[in-house]
């Protein structure tokens, strides 16, 4: 197949740090590339693809201090995206930019979906979904679709890592892990707590949006200071995480959000490393209780289970990432939708050819 993959402009695919998205997207184009179809791949120009790239700005816009609006650098995207679809480039167009293409696309013949990467439960979404209720949406966990019931939802697609991107290293576990990012709604603050009521030592691999520096200056980084067994590692990359995760007794995710997904547990698993998080969103679909980690309510629920870590074979862990979370595995899922969606537009198509 002839496939557009259109990703955010905000970070380079793959991201050189944190960003999860356009690190799916990349994972998803390199394996389509893989099983030998033709991908384009719409990103900004820093990007590293076995695709086609095709960039409209030389540089992701989260580095691009120049950038001041950058919703006009993605309807430039589009438009490109458009016009190549009427010279007739592409089979399928799959894109990663929430609910931006859908007025657009929805008018045009070229089958299509779009992958939601982000929590759908606030007020101003009802309207968009009522509105484009026939827009075809892959969601990336079922969680993630309780709040908008009446979208046009395909299929949920679990993202998956390539399968040699994360493994177990040969080091004794002997602290408990956080990576990702520090959000309030991350739970840090928690993850902090139920480190300390344990007595085991803490190691934190996140970055801090600016949005969020405020919240990390007067609660988490005096937490940090404060508590002996707290380490600020910051910002890692895929490079370093092998180590960072296996070295990790568990990986803590207290979160307390709708978490659409979480990529850091999957990642974990990859490293036979398991998952204490709490029971929001997607996490009960990730985490296979009793096997790869544990499902809690609270930071005392969360410590209760802490001794019962050490009887999870790491080895079953990293098994089970392997069945359920691979790259190839997403990347199969999504053909599957793909040539479902290509074959019930066919008859569209065909009417739209014989009306020209």
């Amino acid at each position: 197949m002839r496939i557009a993959q259109v990703a955010p402009l905000t970070e380079a695919v793959p991201p050189k740090l944190y960003g999860g998205t356009e690190r799916v997207v990349h994972w998803l184009t390199e394996e389509l590339v893989a099983l030998g179809h033709d991908v384009t791949l719409f990103a900004s120009g820093d990007s590293h693809t076995s695709a086609k790239l095709d960039a409209g700005w030389p540089k992701a816009l989260r580095l691009d201090g120049s950038v001041r609006d950058p919703n006009a650098l993605h309807m430039e995207m589009l438009e490109r995206v458009r016009q190549k679809c009427d010279d007739e480039e592409f089979d399928f167009l799959h894109f990663h930019l929430d609910y931006y293409p859908f007025s657009l696309f929805y008018r045009q013949p070229t089958p299509f979906l779009t992958t939601l990467h982000g929590r759908l439960d606030l007020p101003e979404h009802q309207p968009v979904f009522n509105t484009f209720s026939k827009i075809p949406v892959i969601s990336i966990s079922n969680a993630q679709r309780r709040p908008v019931p009446q979208a046009n939802w395909v299929r949920t697609i679990h993202h998956g890592l390539p399968e040699d991107l994360l493994t177990p290293q040969q080091v004794k576990p002997s602290y408990f892990a956080v990576l990702g990012r520090i959000a309030p709604e991350k739970g840090v603050d928690r993850a902090i707590r139920i480190a300390t009521r344990c007595g085991i030592p803490l190691k934190i691999a996140a970055k801090v949006d600016r949005a969020d520096q405020e919240y990390y200056d007067e609660l988490i980084s005096p937490l940090i200071k404060a508590n002996p067994l707290v380490e600020y590692i910051g910002e890692i990359s895929d490079r370093e995480k092998s180590d960072f995760l296996s070295g990790a007794i568990g990986l803590l995710v207290p979160i307390d959000w709708p978490e659409p997904f979480g990529l850091v547990m999957i990642e974990a698993m990859a490293c036979g490393t398991p998952v204490i998080a709490y029971n929001r969103g997607s996490v009960p679909e990730i985490i296979d209780a009793g096997l790869t980690g544990f499902v809690v309510e609270d930071e005392t629920s969360a410590v209760g289970v802490v001794d019962r870590l050490i009887a999870l074979d790491r080895t079953a862990i990293r098994k089970q990432f392997e069945t359920r979370f691979t790259a190839r595995r997403m990347a199969l899922d999504y053909l599957a939708a793909y040539r479902n969606l290509t074959e019930q537009a066919e008859p569209r198509i065909k009417l739209v050819s014989s009306a020209e």
